[in-house]
């Protein structure tokens, strides 16, 4: 299965593309999905996703051992300066 992963703001410009598709095994999780991109995009990524907010299809993710759908959506929003 697959999902949609989507960068927002730090979390893009550590990731160098906006989104991307990640191929996740069956029964995967959040915490695997982020060893994915993880492993794909390297330390600055990783930095950024510890102080991360995460969106599953809209929906805070509070448990990163959740198992996201076949395509669905996770956001990445780091924490945004300014207000």
């Amino acid at each position: 299965m697959s999902i949609t992963v989507r960068y927002f703001a730090g979390a893009r410009a550590a990731a160098g593309v906006p989104d991307e598709r990640v191929a996740l095994p069956d029964g995967g999780t959040v915490d695997d999905v982020l060893a994915l991109v993880t492993a794909r995009h390297g330390a600055a990524l990783s930095r950024v996703l510890d102080a991360s907010s995460l969106l599953l299809d809209e929906v805070a993710v509070r448990d990163r051992s959740l198992r996201p759908h076949a395509n669905a959506t996770l956001d990445v929003l780091p924490p945004f300066a300014g207000g």
